[in-house]
């Protein structure tokens, strides 16, 4: 699987749930120790959920404190967070979705660039018999060990 897809996984987990985030974005860190652009995109799914999490849970705590009151379901502050709730909602939705559009274009891009690149490449062959550029230090291990 390449890292485009595995980018898009890790974000469209972060927006299924925390719990399928941490599984898939966990797993997907552990395997790819030195890839460094999907360590990039686990740690801002991570922040992203982070802050919807945090904004679900204030949005919570206002509910169950104002259903405390007889008559909170029909005042106001009810409706308030009922449409509060649903921008969040939205805000969730499109946030994710303008990520993982920005990878699917980034993943096409550098796939096409890629093949285009590798199509106009022209490949040069020396013809001349000269070594290698060798490094000083090689040199001197060579040396010492023929000693």
């Amino acid at each position: 699987m390449n890292n485009m897809w595995k980018k898009i996984f890790v974000l469209l987990s972060g927006y299924v749930s925390f719990i399928a985030f941490a599984v898939l974005g966990g797993l997907i860190w552990y395997k790819n120790e030195d890839n460094e652009e999907i360590k990039k995109t686990v740690k801002l799914t991570l922040i992203i959920s982070l802050i919807f999490t945090a904004i679900s849970a204030l949005l919570g705590l206002y509910n169950y404190i104002g259903s405390l009151w007889s008559h909170y379901y029909s005042t106001d502050a009810y409706e308030a967070y009922g449409i509060i709730s649903s921008l969040v909602s939205i805000a969730k939705i499109i946030v994710f979705a303008v990520f993982i559009i920005r990878e699917l274009v980034n993943g096409l891009g550098k796939k096409e660039s890629a093949t285009t690149t590798n199509n106009n490449k022209s490949t040069a062959y020396s013809t001349s018999n000269k070594p290698e550029s060798v490094d000083a230090d090689e040199v001197i291990v060579e040396k010492s060990e023929n000693e």
